[in-house]
């Protein structure tokens, strides 16, 4: 059984699964194949790139960052979830998925949009709206049924990748405290930051020194250097509806 199951290889679903694995959790992403950011022609409102970047190879990169992290992904289309014991949410859940074995989870994030019939039998809060269903949640993306979460546009959030980044890491945040596993922030410090005030590191921070640092700044560039090198030659998913022909 897994510590944290999530469905959805989108934005969303990938900071969250950053975000639980970095916490020393078990974690597996159940990824449907496409994320509606691959849609984007080109991404020019998150964060960190002046001149937008190709949401494609966003998407890569940030599928490369959460395997670093200890993710692990398995593709395809989660089609029923419900609890491991009637009556025993503590037991866990299962998650049957379509061609595929079974999946145990101990928490579950949904980040799957637009699906969501897959959470109909743990009666989780559905909301429609014209032919959509998003997911009731409290501020921490926490729904009616304990240990279960969503995390992005199927929890109502705004259509923006970087609204969706951030409530997949609230989401995940949320799990983590309510794992009870030892946890304060994720930070990366400088050496001294904690053990400098005669404080002891907290769980989930860690300090390193300069030369520390300055290898990972190097790796880090490096990683970028590889990954922008190149145009990517993939095209953007257009719309279902569109016809092309």
């Amino acid at each position: 059984m897994r510590d944290v199951c999530i469905v959805g290889g989108g934005v969303a679903g990938l900071t969250a699964s950053i975000f639980t694995a970095r916490g020393g959790l078990d974690t597996l992403v159940v990824d449907g194949g496409e994320s509606i950011l691959a849609r984007n022609a080109s991404l020019e409102n998150f964060p960190g790139f002046p001149d937008g970047v190709d949401a494609r190879r966003h998407l890569r990169l940030t599928r490369e960052q959460a395997r670093t992290a200890g993710a692990e992904f398995e593709l395809g289309r989660v089609i029923r979830a419900e609890p491991v014991t009637e009556g025993a949410l503590e037991e866990g859940f299962v998650l049957e998925t379509e061609g595929g074995e079974p999946l145990e989870a101990r928490r579950v994030i949904a980040a799957s949009w637009p699906t969501s019939d897959y959470l109909e039998p743990l009666d989780v809060g559905r909301m429609q709206r014209g032919s959509k269903h998003f997911v009731s949640v409290d501020e921490g993306g926490r729904t009616a049924v304990d240990g279960v979460y969503a995390a992005g546009r199927i929890a109502d959030e705004p259509h923006q990748a970087v609204v969706a980044a951030g409530h997949g890491a609230k989401a995940a945040l949320a799990l983590l405290y309510d794992a009870d596993v030892p946890f304060y922030q994720d930070w990366v410090v400088p050496e001294g930051y904690f053990t400098g005030r005669d404080r002891e590191v907290p769980p989930g921070c860690e300090e390193i020194d300069d030369e520390e640092r300055r290898r990972r700044d190097e790796r880090a560039r490096e990683t970028m250097r590889e990954a922008f090198g190149d145009p990517l030659d993939e095209e953007p998913t257009m719309h279902p509806s569109v016809d092309r022909d």
